[in-house]
């Protein structure tokens, strides 16, 4: 009955949900610094009256997510799904970062020592949490206070509740690194306005949390200051019921305003520039548009689409475009595709390069390679969508018994 009774509370919110992220991965900055040997220590949980709490607990690595803490964050999620005493759960980061995304010196490091294996199995158990979060049962709340980068913003933006700060930064860095915006952002960056996301998915464009919350990828705002009396109200919380906790997050809820030099008072350009078809269509508009208003945002668009990888730019474009017609399933396993892809250096070694450029030697020069768009050919693009060979198994998702509510 209790599972009843969440499932059915949980289906009257879905259009609520749903809304949300229709009208509105990844890597971390930093290196793997923090070494725990044990990894309940990586993700901490806080027991409540009715509830629990994740902790994602590497602050010295900004949260950064590897292997154990996806494993763990998995099968924490599933154990409190089906605990009748538990009424909604809740995550949030220690530190200055809520998550800033997969350890990517770790994946880069494990690949250099052959243990490929190891990478796969991080993507798998990622993509599953992440299916996990879009058909959770349960209300689910992710406070995201200070950094939230790609796949940080894969773990909480399928919940129902995406709390921000005046702290919040959230990015998708990937093209930058060689790499694409994974953990199910091609299913929330094509659901934002216009071509918003496509412009957020190829510069690696910041928002803060003002505008997460007016382009609907956040569903409340609160002073970080505030947080500490939030989640004091939430910890006394002894209920399941959606709208309980909504009325609860509300109370420290605070007014927000769009900055005039915010990206979202752009988006009749975003839209005439990233509307095309390709990058180099794209970049012919940007050129045109910085000659025409001598605008620096213009400039400054153009100057990250140079240093990105030509490659994953053109994957990182169609992969957005295609999840605009797919269930957040689809884009997982697509996203599986193209990580594995990615990882197995068949068509490029750009992921590499990207991270040894931007997070080991810190040289901040990249040798791209193809060094540029037009040396990309149809059929390189094409090897990271192809079906995956039959010793290589798709990423298989509980579909059946656990169908997505936000389609």
């Amino acid at each position: 009955m209790q599972k009843a009774k969440a499932f059915e509370a949980l289906r009257r919110c879905v259009s609520q949900r749903a809304s949300s992220l229709s009208h509105h991965r990844a890597f971390s900055a930093q290196p793997n610094y923090a070494q725990y040997n044990d990894v309940e220590d990586l993700v901490t949980v806080e027991g409540r009256a009715k509830s629990r709490a994740a902790i994602l607990n590497r602050p010295s690595a900004l949260n950064a997510l590897n292997n154990a803490m996806a494993a763990r964050l998995k099968r924490l999620y599933e154990s409190w799904e089906d605990n009748p005493d538990i009424g909604f759960v809740l995550m949030k980061g220690s530190g200055r970062a809520f998550c800033s995304g997969a350890d990517a010196v770790s994946l880069y490091q494990l690949v250099n020592e052959g243990n490929v294996e190891e990478c796969k199995n991080f993507f798998e158990t990622l993509y599953k949490f992440v299916y996990i979060q879009g058909t959770y049962l349960k209300p689910h709340i992710a406070i995201l206070d200070g950094i939230t980068m790609g796949a940080g913003a894969g773990i909480a933006l399928p919940g129902m509740f995406r709390v921000v700060t005046d702290k919040t930064v959230f990015v998708n860095p990937e093209t930058q690194m060689g790499f694409h915006p994974d953990a199910g952002a091609s299913f929330y960056l094509s659901r934002l306005p216009g071509y918003l996301g496509e412009y957020l998915a190829l510069t690696g464009d910041k928002l803060n949390g003002v505008e997460m919350i007016a382009c609907r990828l956040a569903t409340h705002y609160t002073l970080n200051a505030r947080l500490a009396m939030v989640e004091e109200r939430l910890g006394k919380l002894a209920t399941d019921e959606p709208s309980v906790i909504e009325t609860s997050l509300a109370q420290y809820g605070d007014l927000v305003y769009l900055n005039k030099r915010s990206i979202l008072s752009k988006l009749e350009v975003v839209d005439r520039c990233f509307s095309h078809d390709t990058i180099e269509e794209i970049i012919d508009a940007l050129e045109k548009e910085a000659a025409d208003s001598y605008d620096e945002w213009c400039t400054t668009a153009l100057k990250k689409l140079k240093e990105a990888s030509p490659l994953s730019l053109i994957v990182s474009l169609r992969s957005i475009r295609e999840g605009r017609f797919q269930s957040l399933d689809q884009c997982l396993a697509r996203e599986y595709r193209i990580s594995l892809n990615a990882i197995s250096r068949r068509v490029s070694s750009d992921f590499f390069e990207g991270v040894r450029a931007r997070l080991v030697d810190k040289d901040f020069a990249p040798k791209w390679d193809p060094p540029s768009l037009k040396e990309v050919s149809k059929d390189m693009v094409d090897c990271y969508f192809s079906p995956l060979s039959e010793f290589e198994p798709e990423l298989e998702l509980p579909t059946a018994s656990r169908e997505p509510f936000m389609q």
